[in-house]
Formats: structure tokens, C-alpha cells, sequence
């Protein structure tokens, strides 16, 4: 199979997102593919193990996407060797109205994963500056002081927005939060099959929304929505990735991929020694244990 590496899919300078790929051949079998991918979701359970023990480290994993990007799947293939203890998945959709009453980056505090912990965004505090900027009406339910009308919604609003996440994550960065942030890119033409798709499986019809049709419309909104996002947030202490998304068990690979070669160059991240005196008293211990 063909090898890969972080840097391709970093997004390091500013980037024009219909020059991204949606799609990658990793130049293998669909079944050899997750065969190496369930291999690396193993390895990364045995990190997050360590981490657990470690107590230093947290893992935040930021996925935005298209609708039909693949989202939930991705995180159910990925994830699927972990201890569930280790974990925490939290999905941000309207904000009820306790949320609102705080600041819109409030609720994604609370959810932040502690330490020893892997933590998963599914939509993220991102939706602040991509739903609400191709739908400005939103904001007004957010009862800013400097906000009375979507007049009021200028570059600059969305300059500071883009600043103040950038010091959220620096913040957490800073305070032992390991950030990843995965850009699933879809091809307007696969959302389309996938859409279909929905329609056409009687299982799946659930998953179809009459409001999916509607944001879809406003495709080129959101990828112009997402161009400057990514070119506003992608810091070395909380990279984006563009994660080509037109196949979903490529982009599940190419995802653990990244986690498992990040995770592992943490040297310090080891498992805790156990106290000399308890050391020197295995044997006692273990006596005790069978003579019982």
C-alpha cells in the first residue's frame, strides 16, 4: 500500500479549496485497507492506555465536514478498539437556551476531554464561524451587546472570531491538549450520490432531511465559509487537515495515520514507575495473594 505522510495533508499556508483533492488512491483493496486501518485504531488504544496512566496529555479531535462527509463513521471505525472509558464524543448542534446565555465558545469548554482522555468534536466550535456566517440570522439569538441586526456583522466580526478560537486552542494547546483538526473533503458530486443514496435504501431514509436539499444550495457559501476558516486556523499548535473524503475507508485510514504517527513521536507520554517500596515488595504481595 501506498505510504503516506502528515505534511500531504497539513494545511501549512493559505490554501484555495478547490485545489484540494477529495480524493486519494492509496493504491490498495478496500479490504487491505481496513484491514491496516482497524491495526492502527489498536495502536492508538494502546497510546490513549499509556496516556490514561500518564495523566498529562488530552486529545482533542476537531471533524468538520459536508453534510454526507462521513463523520459518524469515521469516528465508529477509528475508535472501535478503545476502552470506552478513554473517550468522550460530544456532537454541537442549535444551542439550547442555557448555551445562549453564555458565550458561544462556553459550551465547548465544558466538553473539553481531561487529561488521559480522548476527546471528539463532531461539528465543533468551528459551526460558530460557518453555519452562522452562511446564516448571519443566528446570530442574533446570541443577544451580543455590539450585535443589534445583521448589519452588524462585518469582516471585522468575523476577524475576531477567527481570533479568539485561535486563543481558545492556544490556550488548551498550552495547557497539555494534543489539537487535531480534520477537514472531511467532499466532492459536490459524492454528496450528491450520498444523498441519493438515502433516498433510494429504505434502512437509511432516516437519515434524510428536507434541510439538506436547502444547504446544499448554498454549496459555494460554505466552501468559501470553509477557504477562510482554514486559512485563519491552521496554527502549528492546532493544524487542519484536509482529509480527501470521497471514499470513506480511505479517509478513515488516512485519519488514524495521522493520530498514530503524531501520537507516537510524544516520548514523555509513558506509563507511570511503580514506587520503589512497592517494587521490592512484589514477591511479598504475590505470596500473600496465593496463600490465601
Amino acid at each position: 500500500m501506498k505510504e503516506i505522510t502528515i505534511d500531504e495533508f497539513r494545511i501549512s499556508a493559505p490554501i484555495k479549496i478547490n485545489e484540494l483533492t477529495t480524493k486519494y488512491n492509496l493504491e490498495e483493496e478496500e479490504k487491505v485497507i481496513e484491514k491496516k486501518m482497524n491495526k492502527l485504531s489498536k495502536k492508538l488504544a494502546d497510546i490513549q492506555n499509556t496516556m490514561y496512566a500518564h495523566g498529562k496529555y488530552s486529545v482533542l479531535m476537531c471533524i468538520q465536514g459536508m453534510d454526507t462527509a462521513g463523520k459518524d463513521s469515521l469516528i465508529r471505525e477509528v475508535f472501535k478498539e478503545f476502552n470506552v472509558r478513554g473517550i468522550e464524543a460530544h456532537s454541537f448542534k442549535k444551542p439550547t437556551d442555557l448555551e445562549l446565555k453564555h458565550d458561544y465558545l462556553w459550551r465547548h469548554y465544558l466538553a473539553l476531554p481531561a487529561r488521559g482522555k480522548f476527546g471528539i468534536f463532531n461539528r465543533t466550535h468551528y459551526e460558530n464561524i460557518l453555519v452562522t456566517r452562511v446564516h448571519p440570522n443566528y446570530l442574533m439569538y446570541e443577544n451580543m451587546p455590539d450585535i443589534q441586526s445583521v448589519e452588524d456583522v462585518t469582516d471585522d466580526f468575523w476577524q475576531r472570531r477567527f481570533q479568539e478560537i485561535n486563543n481558545f486552542e492556544k490556550h488548551i494547546a498550552d495547557n497539555g491538549t494534543i489539537i487535531f483538526k480534520f477537514f472531511l473533503n467532499l466532492s459536490k458530486d459524492e454528496q450528491k450520490n450520498r444523498l441519493l443514496r438515502r433516498l433510494n435504501k429504505p434502512d437509511k431514509n432516516w437519515k434524510f432531511e428536507a434541510g439538506d436539499l436547502k444547504e446544499r444550495k448554498l454549496w459555494d457559501k460554505y466552501q468559501d465559509c470553509y477557504e477562510d476558516a482554514l486559512n485563519n486556523t491552521s496554527k502549528d499548535h492546532a493544524p487542519w487537515f484536509n482529509i480527501p473524503a470521497d471514499n470513506k475507508p480511505t479517509a478513515r485510514y488516512i485519519v488514524a495515520k495521522i493520530l498514530y504517527d503524531t501520537l507516537k513521536e510524544y516520548k514523555d507520554i509513558v506509563e507511570p514507575v511503580m514506587p520503589n517500596e512497592e517494587k521490592e515488595n512484589i514477591e511479598l504481595y504475590k505470596s500473600q495473594l496465593e496463600n490465601e
